[in-house]
């Protein structure tokens, strides 16, 4: 049995899939864990959710965490005039995979996923969280909005709180090659990103989406397979 963890998807349903299928060869003793940012900029936001819900209703073992795009989303629902700023980061093509104009279109299912996600996953050593957390509070499990959006938070690290655990995260993307030589020091780290910019086709480093065995301390990688066209042109605009 493996413990595999996957993060920062957004919305790229084909190369999730063969990642998935073909590359790491996900079994049903295996469980997945998914670290959140499913939607927006890649074609198939809804593919991806359609995808984790097919995983589990064929018997794997799948958990998954908020991303502070689903969280963006959700207040965009809630009224809070975000509407316009995910558009500009990938709400576009999220709404266009659900074939809507408005988030509240998006069928109730969906919506009640992202809702009622989890922020952080305890399993055997490790933290899982999507961004990172805020060790400038005395209990950062506590701090939602630092699990969501927290960067450049490494070096505040309290290593004594956490006492032998490592963190696995995503949010910020960091090259392939950084990322195989961070698991290199991940003892001495305890922390690992594992976000290697899958959206990102069109910048040097990026463009692949990477799994990370936690039981056998390995990486799996898959470049980009899906059609970024929409997203590049918008944001090189």
């Amino acid at each position: 049995m493996r413990k595999i963890a996957i993060t920062d998807i957004h919305g790229c349903h084909l190369t999730f899939k063969k990642l998935v299928r073909d590359v790491v060869q996900l079994t049903l003793t295996d469980e997945l864990y998914l670290l959140g940012d499913y939607i927006d900029r890649g074609p198939g936001s809804k593919e991806v959710f359609d995808y984790i819900f097919e995983l589990k209703n064929t018997g794997h073992k799948v958990r998954c965490l908020k991303g502070n795009h689903e969280q963006v989303l959700i207040e965009c629902i809630e009224g809070h005039g975000k509407f316009s700023a995910w558009l500009s980061y990938g709400g576009r093509m999220t709404l266009d995979s659900f074939h809507v104009e408005y988030p509240n279109q998006i069928a109730p299912k969906y919506l009640n996923f992202m809702d009622e996600l989890e922020y952080y996953i305890e399993v055997d050593d490790y933290i899982l969280v999507h961004a990172g957390l805020n060790f400038m509070t005395t209990d950062p499990l506590k701090d939602k909005s630092g699990m969501l959006w927290s960067r450049d938070w490494e070096a505040h690290t309290n290593k004594e709180w956490l006492a032998g655990r490592r963190i696995i995260y995503g949010h910020t993307p960091i090259m392939r090659h950084i990322l195989e030589h961070n698991l290199s020091k991940l003892d001495e780290r305890q922390l690992l990103n594992i976000d290697v910019g899958c959206y990102g086709t069109y910048v040097s480093g990026y463009g692949h989406l990477s799994a990370f065995d936690m039981t056998n301390q390995q990486l799996f990688f898959q470049e980009n397979i899906d059609d970024m066209s929409a997203w590049i042109t918008h944001a090189k605009k």
